[in-house]
């Protein structure tokens, strides 16, 4: 959720009532992750083993995979029971890769009035659509949040493929009319009120309709290596009419094309979405509403809702979330945005990257921050001829920023190898690196690195030149304030003592932060201080008067790193030596935050502390310090 967002309501129970809910599919059981938390407004789910002549005591209903011949036996039970039937479906946002795959739903359907995929009877999700104007004007906010969102990241049900290549032809010379393959025996296709006879027919169709146009077959996903059986491969090769089975997103292909014909797939509302004419020869839940071309008539659907309302009750109302990182339920906007960041590093990190110089313990971690679906991460040491292998790779090379050798950005320039540096977060861990605490955050450069004013970085383009749009702001509105209520820092070292700044009121309390000696900020700082000595000697000549409090660096007192000071001059130079403080519990004690480039003059400025800089950190020279 950002900060424009509406929160995240909890949600009404469909079946009224104590009691739980019964399940009879091992596949529910064992497949779906988060069932509890999909039904929790309901009841808890147990395993159903008594099939005899009355219900168990506190069974209330029964669950099952939508209305196929699997839930069968479910429903038989519950017309002989007295009790409801609840149909499970996946939901409009599923996955990051496909259901065949073992992906887990993100979103499921919950519906004790029939299911979406059969036309021959209601469903809840055709009962809030007879009414489109019980909407709640926050749940038409979200829905216009999310069509916008699927629009600008093409993210759908499935997410397993990248976009087409914006410099590929298809669509732009001539126009192209794409029809849409499904899957025989997909129970949507009679639920539809179609056969796979009809599909035959609405290619031809498509054909003689578009007579201008480029008419291609999108073939299914699972039919394209033979895992099931398509309802219009066969036809179209006997009709020399071009498949198309390439590995790209549905919506970037949609986007190219004059109009899309479907039997039932929920392609069809994908491209709705996406702004694209859609032909219907099925009726899909999303058909005989107005806003699709119906050759299939449905009398009983007589409301006209727009794009808005339907994508409102489709994705916002009659689909359930939960988060897979907090096991909890969410909204549609949570999972949206999930899934298009998980699609978006996809497709950053596409491609063959290779990266240089990392100690084999710490592999495994950055393969979480730069794994790509669609690319190959390898880990190497710097060689003569690396930087050619890369280049005939057409690849990229990764590499630590304060562990560049000195030559590689003029030879990478020279052999046209895109360079990225990466470094820590600005929250990276529970606990120190050099302790091997994993980092939970890091930062990724293209142009440079944050802590090296002598050239731009991208962290430094992003605020000369960014505009923030209100949500991301407001988005950072709050995650800085959880940040100061939460007492979160780098590196996050908790101390069992509580640290008192011992100054006498009213008197000016100064926090300096130690250094480690040979950090890579420091060196590329322009500065006339070049150690903890000269700053501490610099400040309390400035500030005679004032309490000064120095925290030495926690990788220095860990015996990491150089920067060590010795006691006499720190007892000369400050009032108060603090180690193993949490430097979080001290920005509240002080006043000011005096620093040559450390972050601890960010994460002070966080919290509103005046921060004098003697260096040149990325925080700097904007007019905040």
């Amino acid at each position: 959720m950002n900060g424009l967002d509406t929160p995240f309501m909890p949600l009404q129970p469909l079946v009224e009532g104590p009691g739980w809910i019964g399940i009879m599919s091992q596949w529910v059981a064992w497949k779906v992750l988060h069932l509890p938390q999909f039904l929790a407004p309901e009841g808890e789910p147990f395993w159903l083993w008594q099939r005899g002549q009355r219900a168990p005591k506190g069974l209330k209903a029964i669950a099952g995979i939508g209305y196929k011949q699997s839930s069968a036996h479910a429903r038989v039970l519950c017309q002989r029971w007295g009790l409801t039937y609840i149909a499970l479906e996946d939901g409009f946002l599923r996955s990051s890769s496909l259901g065949i795959e073992g992906d887990t739903p993100m979103s499921m359907v919950v519906d004790p009035v029939g299911i979406h995929y059969l036309a021959d009877r209601p469903s809840l999700l055709e009962n809030i659509l007879q009414s489109p104007d019980s909407l709640r004007p926050d749940e038409l906010q979200s829905a216009r949040q999310l069509i916008e969102l699927m629009r600008r990241t093409g993210i759908g049900k499935y997410n397993n493929a990248p976009d087409l290549d914006p410099a590929d032809p298809l669509g732009r010379e001539r126009p192209l009319i794409l029809v849409v393959d499904q899957t025989a025996g997909d129970y949507s296709i009679p639920g539809g009120g179609l056969c796979e006879a009809d599909y035959v027919r609405m290619l031809d169709v498509a054909i003689s309709e578009n007579p201008d146009a480029e008419v291609r077959v999108r073939i299914h996903p699972d039919c394209i290596g033979g895992q099931k059986p398509s309802c219009l491969l066969a036809a179209a090769t006997a009709r020399g009419v071009a498949l198309e089975s390439r590995p790209v997103s549905w919506a970037s292909l949609a986007r190219r094309a004059r109009r899309v014909y479907i039997g039932t797939s929920q392609a069809g509302l994908e491209a709705l979405i996406q702004g694209v004419p859609v032909t219907c020869f099925g009726l899909p839940f999303y058909a005989g509403w107005g806003l699709t071309d119906d050759r299939m008539p449905i009398p009983r659907r007589r409301a006209r809702p727009d794009l808005v309302q339907l994508v409102a009750a489709a994705y916002i109302r009659y689909s359930r979330y939960v988060d897979p990182l907090t096991s909890l339920p969410t909204d549609a906007l949570t999972i949206a945005r999930q899934l298009a960041r998980q699609k978006a590093q996809d497709a950053e990190f596409a491609g063959n990257i290779t990266v240089l110089g990392i100690k084999r313990h710490k592999q495994h971690n950055l393969r979480r921050f730069f794994s790509s679906r669609w690319g190959q991460l390898k880990f190497s040491a710097d060689s003569p001829m690396l930087l050619a292998e890369v280049a005939a790779q057409s690849g990229t090379l990764l590499v630590w920023a304060a562990r560049e050798p000195a030559s590689l950005k003029a030879r990478a320039q020279a052999s046209n190898v895109p360079v990225l540096r990466i470094e820590d977060g600005f929250l990276r861990s529970n606990g120190l690196g050099s302790l091997n605490a994993p980092a939970l955050s890091l930062v990724l450069d293209r142009s440079g690195i944050h802590y090296d004013a002598s050239a731009p970085s991208d962290l430094e383009t992003l605020l000369e030149q960014g505009a923030f749009d209100p949500a991301t702001l407001a988005e950072a509105a709050r995650l800085r304030e959880r940040i100061v209520a939460l007492g979160v820092s780098k590196f996050n070292l908790k101390s069992n003592a509580d640290h008192l700044v011992r100054a006498r009121p009213g008197q000016r309390r100064i926090l300096v932060p130690g250094q480690v000696q040979d950090d890579a900020s420091l060196r590329c700082s322009v500065t006339h201080l070049h150690d903890n000595l000269a700053l501490l000697r610099h400040v309390r000549s400035n500030a005679p008067n004032a309490w000064i409090v120095y925290k030495p660096h926690p990788d220095v007192e860990a015996g990491k790193r150089q920067g060590n000071l010795s006691e006499m001059l720190l007892h000369e130079l400050a009032d108060q030596v603090l180690p193993g403080a949490d430097i979080a519990q001290l920005y509240a004690q002080v006043d000011e935050v005096h620093t040559i480039s450390s972050t601890a003059g960010f994460e002070a400025l966080l919290r509103h502390l005046t921060v004098v800089t003697y260096g040149t950190p990325f925080y700097a020279g904007w007019g905040l310090t």
